[in-house]
């Protein structure tokens, strides 16, 4: 059955046991079949593949603060450092129009406004303003703004799909999706990152299911992968529509207002946005905000403003960022010139790195991931390193997102960096390798990160 006629709530039970791993949650019928365990006695014991990490450096490594304007130089622990970690591609966290424009936004309605979900009374002509005028931006019939990117697209699956539709995604889909994925109580298959091949052998295996159950497919993959910086094969993908009679959801986070002639994301920048379903961007990253929005028919766009729990029963997104993503879109679009600004510092980083032999991996956008081989330690003497004697802050991050021995480096270029930026960390970047390769940071580091 095809997928967008189908879509309907789906009324899950509850309490239900037909296996022995169900008994546990049937405490009525079985009180006595597993023994209890206190909640809080069982986290406290518990390790996790971030968690491992808790209380190593924390305030240096994990939950580093950075101070001061929003800006390529910030300081850190009270030095100032160069900067590549803010989703801030077209620097419009600090533009004087956009400021102006939060700070009249704030002044006016407070941050408060409007109170309540949008359904009950959190609805504003300026909220309806801003989907209109995001819908034309990307070439779709209608838009819904969403209060936050990660909530929206764990709901918009959860909304879309019952358990008689299949979904088949990448396998480096963001924990947005992955979320999502865990409340679609149908069946679920999962295709090699960017390998058509897999993907379709993974659409046979769905097509199959359909057929049986009279479901819908979706596909789900993203515009830009906010981690390595490769682009989704949208073109490639989209070939396969006509053949299995899917629909396709993409995720433009990285995307959106960076990619494609005009910024209206990376399926302008394939030439295939017509064939993009439903498109997902969101104002965290290239608008410097809070926020996102779904786009695609507008049947579909309707129904899911209608029955997408994480809005119906959340606050509405506040006025003050309402008129300033207002502000933010006028402006992308009325200065092209800060994208522009934007791509020339992408390609002198990236090309001055791989000039000095790094390996960038497959980035095809500003996500600059710069792949190096040691261990933990010697990443954390590394890191420590780059920002106590070079004065650079980036991100790091080490098994197990990343393969074991891999360090990646990840670097977020904007139009405000510049090119004595780009170059005085791309000296570095050649220093700390050498550095690396020579076994500097076998050993421990004399400077203690955790001493101001």
């Amino acid at each position: 059955m095809e997928l967008f006629l189908a879509i309907r709530n789906v009324k899950i039970l509850k309490n239900f046991c037909f296996s022995e791993k169900n008994l546990y949650f049937c405490p009525n019928i079985f009180p006595n079949f597993k023994k209890k365990m206190d909640i809080f006695q069982k986290i406290a014991s518990k390790t996790t593949p971030l968690g491992q990490y808790q209380g190593i450096g924390d305030g240096y490594f994990l939950f580093p603060e950075l101070k001061g304007e929003i800006a390529p130089w910030m300081f850190f622990r009270g030095k100032k450092m160069l900067t590549w970690s803010l989703n801030n591609y077209l620097g419009l966290a600090n533009h004087p129009e956009i400021r102006k424009t939060d700070a009249e936004a704030a002044q006016k309605w407070g941050l408060a406004y409007p109170m309540g979900a949008r359904m009950m009374s959190g609805q504003t002509e300026h909220h309806i303003e801003l989907e209109k005028q995001l819908a034309k931006f990307v070439n779709k019939q209608r838009s819904y703004v969403l209060n936050y990117g990660y909530q929206g697209m764990v709901s918009i699956i959860d909304t879309l799909l019952d358990r008689n539709d299949v979904i088949v995604y990448d396998s480096e889909s963001h924990a947005c999706i992955l979320d999502g994925l865990r409340l679609h109580i149908g069946k679920r298959f999962v295709f090699a990152h960017n390998q058509m091949d897999s993907l379709q052998k993974q659409l046979e295996h769905a097509a199959k299911v359909v057929e049986k159950t009279k479901g819908g497919i979706l596909v789900i993959t993203e515009g830009a992968f906010g981690m390595a910086g490769d682009l989704g094969n949208l073109k490639d993908i989209a070939a396969f529509k006509e053949k299995y009679q899917f629909r396709l959801l993409v995720d433009d986070a990285h995307g959106f207002g960076v990619m494609g002639k005009t910024g209206a994301g990376t399926g302008e920048h394939f030439g295939v946005q017509e064939q993009v379903d439903l498109y997902f961007g969101t104002f965290a990253k290239a608008f410097a905000g809070i926020g996102a929005f779904v786009a695609g028919e507008k049947t579909i766009v309707d129904y899911l403003q209608y029955n997408m729990r994480s809005q119906i029963f959340a606050k509405s997104l506040p006025m003050p960022m309402v008129f300033g993503i207002l502000k933010r879109l006028e402006v992308a679009q009325k200065y092209p010139e800060l994208r522009t600004q934007l791509w020339s510092v992408v390609a002198a980083l990236q090309n001055g790195l791989r000039e000095k032999g790094f390996n960038l991996g497959k980035t095809q956008c500003p996500v600059t991931p710069v792949f190096l081989e040691g261990s933990p330690h010697q990443a954390a003497n590394l890191l420590v390193d780059l920002r106590e004697n070079y004065n650079i802050f980036c991100s790091m991050v080490v098994y197990p997102v990343v393969p074991k021995n891999v360090i990646l480096l990840r670097l977020i270029p904007t139009a405000v960096h510049s090119l004595d930026d780009v170059k005085m960390t791309i000296d570095a970047f050649a220093e700390i390798q050498k550095n690396l390769i020579s076994g500097k940071y076998n050993y421990e580091i004399k400077i203690n990160p955790l001493e101001k």
